[in-house]
């Protein structure tokens, strides 16, 4: 059940990066997930050092970090994916 959750609050929070970003965003949704999960990743561990992982009620600080991760690693990857991906149409064409 851990990954179905990993997967679901990637999801979430790779489409809400999509959504804060500028402009228009290239990469596909399975990558913008994985982008999303692994800012749910970062955004835990930095909360954890900074220990504000564990609050009383809903931990709002957690998940501004992993939100902000997100934003910074969907942005990053957009930007490889479409620098790779554009490199591959101007060479067929």
């Amino acid at each position: 059940m851990g990954w179905l959750w990993a997967i679901i609050v990637g999801f979430v929070l790779g489409v809400i990066a999509k959504a804060v970003i500028p402009g228009k965003q290239h990469s596909p949704l399975w990558l913008t997930t994985i982008c999303g999960i692994l800012g749910a990743i970062a955004g835990n561990a930095i909360a954890r050092a900074l220990n504000v992982a564990e609050t009383r009620g809903i931990d709002w600080s957690r998940h501004i970090f992993q939100l902000v991760a997100a934003i910074i690693i969907v942005a990053v990857v957009d930007s490889l994916y479409v620098a790779t991906v554009g490199k591959r149409k101007r060479r067929q064409v």
